[in-house]
């Protein structure tokens, strides 16, 4: 069965699943109810899907990931500042949704604690993409933490939108700028503290240290959080 296969049947089966989703969540009776309406064998799609819902429930994920990043594309982001850029990436991920309800349900899968850490994962591969369309260059360990703050920035900002009946989702967009304020004062008086010459010394060891952290090479992010679920 080729990649391109899976990843048809995948979505597929992910548009049979949803109307069932609001209803079942993302469970095994809804699985079910997908090979059904879409008359996929149930044994074919266990060998795309061998988590069922689960599988499917990322695959949502990742196909809102996608649509992000071809929305991105789009604009013309020449003349804005870069906090202005970030934000508009997250705005366009929540703009690609189109079963809200769905995302409530997989939010709730997620938090399940054997599953959580693929929820972590999924919300990480939503900060990468970001990043990566937005020409990030770091090699260093700059890498991870702009991801990780990225990863808390949408992880806080996607459960504030599941309860915001704001017109045109406007609290969460004030929401969403005052988490990047927080993020872009930290990182300056990170700058200031690295400016510092009385903690230049102090800080040369656990620098040294972090000078050899690297971001992942092309043939390791498989194993990177945030990539499961994607083949």
């Amino acid at each position: 069965m080729t990649k391109n296969t899976h990843s048809d049947l995948k979505s597929d089966l992910l548009v049979a699943i949803l109307p069932h989703v609001a209803f079942d969540g993302w469970t095994e009776a809804a699985f079910c109810a997908a090979c059904d309406d879409s008359g996929i064998d149930q044994k074919l799609a266990r060998l795309t899907c061998n988590q069922g819902a689960l599988d499917l429930a990322g695959w949502f994920h990742v196909m809102g990931d996608q649509k992000m990043i071809s929305a991105l594309k789009e604009r013309d982001m020449s003349d804005m500042r870069f906090r202005d850029k970030i934000a508009l990436a997250v705005r366009l991920r929540l703009d690609s949704v189109e079963d809200k309800e769905a995302v409530r349900r997989g939010a709730t899968l997620f938090a399940l604690p054997h599953n959580a850490r693929l929820g972590a994962g999924l919300i990480w591969g939503t900060a990468d993409a970001i990043w990566t369309a937005l020409g990030d260059t770091s090699l260093d360990v700059n890498w991870y933490t702009k991801r990780a703050s990225l990863s808390t920035v949408y992880s806080t900002t996607i459960l504030y939108w599941l309860g915001d009946e704001s017109p045109e989702n406007a609290a969460t967009w004030a929401f969403l700028d005052r988490r990047i304020e927080n993020v872009m004062q930290f990182e300056k008086i990170k700058s200031q503290l690295r400016a510092n010459k009385g903690l230049q010394n102090l800080m040369r060891g656990p620098n040294w240290v972090l000078s050899k952290i690297k971001a992942p090479t092309s043939n390791s992010l498989n194993d990177m959080p945030g990539f499961w679920g994607q083949s």
